[in-house]
Parts: C-alpha cells; sequence; structure tokens
C-alpha cells in the first residue's frame, strides 16, 4: 500500500457513507408522506397508490443500499485484495499475445462482475418488482435476455475492447487519443444500429395499428420538419408492467416506440404530448449536447489515463504488482466510478434542465394539461414517489420531481 491506496480508500469510504446518507434521507422523506397525497395530486392519485409508491420506493431504496455495500466490498477485493492481479496472472500463464491476454483480462473481469451481481438482479426483479406486482418475467426469459447480453459482450465488447488496446500497444504517447476516437465512433455507431439490430434481440416491435393514433403522431412529426422509419410498438410487457416511450436512432434509423403497457394507460391526446415531449428533446438537440458533455469527459478520462499508465505507485496503490497497459484500463474502469461521483449532481442537473425544456416544447405542440394528465397516470401507474427528499433527488433524479414537473406545466397550460 502507498497513499494512492490511502486516498483511494478514504474516497471509496466517503462516497459510500454519502451515498448511504442519501438513500437514509430518500427513505424518511417517502415514508414520512407516506400516508397524506401531496395537496397537487389529491383528487388525482388515490392514497392507496400513493402508499404503494412509497412502500415501492423505500424497498427499492434500502435494497440498493445493501447492493452499495456489496459492490464496495466486492470492489476492494478486486484491487487491494488481489482479485484482478490473480486474474491477470492467470492469463499471463497461458502465454498468449499481448493483445490476447489483455482482451481476456477485461472480458473475463466483465464477465465475473456479472455472475457476482447476478443474485442481486435476481432479487429485484423476481421479488421487489414481483411483490409490487410489476415484474412478468419468466425465469426462462431471464436466462436468455443475460445469455444474449453474454454475447452481446464478447462480440462488441471484445472488439472494443481489442481497439481501444490495440492502439495502447502501438499508437505511442498519444494513445489514449486514438483510444477516445474509437470510442465515439463505437458510440455513434451503437445509437444507429441500436433500434435495428440490438432492440429486436430482446423485445419484439410491430407497428402502430391505432390508425387514428398514428395520423394524430404523424401530423406531429410533419409540424416540426422530422421523418421517421416507423411507429413502433414494444412488448414491454413481457417483462414489466412500467410504461414508457422514446424516440431512438439517427439518420435513417430514427424511429419512435411505444411500450404496450404505455398504450394501455394513456388516451390519444396524452400520447401525443408524451411523445410531443420526446420530440422537444430531439428538437433541442438534448442528445448531441449530452454526448458533448460526455465525450468531454471522457476525453478528460482516457487522458488521464494516458498518463497513468506509466505511474507505477498506480498499480502499487491498488493491488496490482504487475503493471502494464490492460492492467491500467481494468483498474481504471473499476476505481473511476468512485472518484466520478462528484460529477454526478452536475449531471442530474443538465438532465432535469432538459426535461424541463422539453415539457415547455410539449406545451407549445400538445397540450400542457395533457401533458400533465399523462405524467399522473405514468407516477401512478409506475408507483412513482410523489415526495422524494429535495437533497437525495437534486443528486440523482434525471427528471424533476413530480410536484415540480406538474406545476412548471400547469403553469404552462394556465
Amino acid at each position: 500500500m502507498n497513499e494512492f491506496s490511502a486516498l483511494f480508500l478514504l474516497m471509496l469510504a466517503a462516497t459510500l457513507a454519502t451515498r448511504w446518507w442519501l438513500a437514509q434521507r430518500q427513505v424518511r422523506s417517502v415514508r414520512a408522506h407516506r400516508d397524506r397525497v401531496p395537496s397537487a395530486f389529491r383528487g388525482r392519485v388515490s392514497l392507496n397508490d400513493h402508499q404503494k409508491a412509497a412502500d415501492y420506493t423505500a424497498a427499492r431504496t434500502r435494497f440498493g443500499r445493501l447492493h452499495l455495500l456489496a459492490d464496495g466490498v466486492i470492489l476492494l477485493l478486486w484491487t487491494l485484495g488481489g482479485g484482478l492481479a490473480a486474474l491477470d496472472a492467470l492469463w499471463r500463464g497461458l502465454d498468449l499475445p499481448p493483445l490476447a491476454t489483455g482482451i481476456g483480462l477485461l472480458l473475463s473481469m466483465a464477465i465475473a462482475s456479472g455472475l457476482l451481481d447476478l443474485p442481486f438482479s435476481v432479487y429485484r426483479t423476481f421479488v421487489i418488482e414481483g411483490r409490487f406486482g410489476f415484474n412478468r418475467t419468466s425465469p426462462r426469459l431471464f436466462v436468455a435476455d443475460h445469455l444474449k447480453q453474454l454475447l452481446l459482450l464478447l462480440v462488441v465488447g471484445g472488439g472494443l475492447a481489442a481497439g481501444v488496446l490495440w492502439v495502447l500497444l502501438n499508437a505511442g504517447p498519444l494513445w489514449w487519443l486514438y483510444a477516445w476516437m474509437i470510442w465515439l465512433a463505437f458510440s455513434l455507431l451503437m445509437v444507429w444500429v441500436y433500434p435495428v439490430l440490438i432492440a429486436p434481440l430482446f423485445n419484439r416491435f410491430s407497428p402502430l395499428k391505432d390508425e387514428a393514433l398514428s395520423r394524430r403522431i404523424e401530423a406531429l412529426l410533419k409540424r416540426n420538419g422530422l421523418t421517421t422509419s416507423g411507429i413502433f410498438v414494444m412488448d414491454g410487457s413481457r417483462r414489466s408492467g412500467h410504461g414508457n416511450a422514446y424516440f431512438t436512432g439517427l439518420g435513417a434509423n430514427k424511429r419512435i416506440v411505444f411500450f404496450d403497457t404505455l398504450l394501455e394507460q394513456l388516451a390519444p391526446d396524452e400520447m401525443e404530448a408524451v411523445l410531443a415531449h420526446e420530440i422537444g428533446h430531439f428538437q433541442a438537440r438534448h442528445i448531441r449536447k449530452r454526448m458533448l458533455v460526455l465525450s468531454a469527459l471522457s476525453l478528460a478520462g482516457l487522458a488521464l489515463l494516458g498518463w497513468l499508465v506509466d505511474q507505477p505507485w498506480f498499480y502499487a496503490g491498488l493491488g496490482a504488482p504487475q503493471p502494464s497497459g490492460h492492467m491500467a484500463l481494468a483498474l481504471f474502469m473499476l476505481v473511476s466510478p468512485v472518484f466520478a461521483f462528484v460529477l454526478q449532481p452536475m449531471l442530474a442537473w443538465l438532465s432535469r434542465r432538459h426535461e424541463f425544456e422539453a415539457d415547455d416544447f410539449a406545451a407549445s405542440q400538445a397540450s400542457a394539461a395533457s401533458a400533465v394528465r399523462a405524467l399522473v397516470k405514468l407516477y401512478t401507474e409506475n408507483a412513482s414517489t410523489l415526495t422524494p427528499d429535495p437533497l437525495y433527488s437534486a443528486v440523482y433524479d434525471s427528471h424533476p420531481p413530480a410536484p415540480v414537473r406538474v406545476a412548471h406545466l400547469s403553469s404552462q397550460a394556465a
């Protein structure tokens, strides 16, 4: 251990303590307001639904605390506990070329991490989601999903790892800049191919059959000069009772997707308002802005890694006796979230700002009153808490708290 070990342990302890404290605040907030529906939602949300949302939020947050502690222990086992060093020694013992050794280490680390997380995923899906009536995933479908994810990890993740490690080994001091270019191209490619190649591996997509709703949506798109490859309904009900909608893809692969559960919950004018919100993100170029922010952060991170890869104290401080490019990349992937947690409030704030802008667009293109009704139905059907802790929400939430968002839209309607 060295000074960096002490810094890492200090940051890990501070991050875990902060996140635990915030979770405690969240549980206390939802339980303190459990027996009374907020005034803005009275007559819209029943007490039973409000209490279900409070209990669901508390159960998920309490479970999240246990998951948080387990993740902290697993991280220590990977690093100072010598787990990653042992895995690296195993791959080195095979006498493979450096590139193959690095790919093997990164993929086996990812697979092992997934297996360690599997019990938490099982409990979350079949116990918590099941207890509150949301889970519709069968054990067979659950296993099939994870096998498909494993296949994608090996093919897609393996290809990305190979590209980054190759430039690390062969491109000289500026390898991190070329690695960033590879990551950026990969990210854009994934956004483009996801709707047509990856998403259909997990769900079935069929054209929207409601002709009246289709005409309404097409008119909305035409008003905003948008074209898509289609309006699709996704069989989200195979896995969950939660409803959602999204606008995805790039270029000719742009498409609108509604969960079938959402179609069951909302009226046509409310669906139009939800879609107008999603189009608002597109028209305000939020996706592009978020990608620019993430690209800048990833560039800074890779530049830092480009320096750390030559620092012996970095490896020694994290329990890795044998320095190498692939070990530096693996260690950075493991520990960077600990140090990057301080950025979480800023990213959440930016996302909430974008949500307000998209809501404003929806109010101008559809109906603010319909948007409010849609939100209230979604909060109710998804058991989203109406009384989050303000500080917890400020740090984590990508969307504004329910009372704030509804008040904002109601003012637009007025």
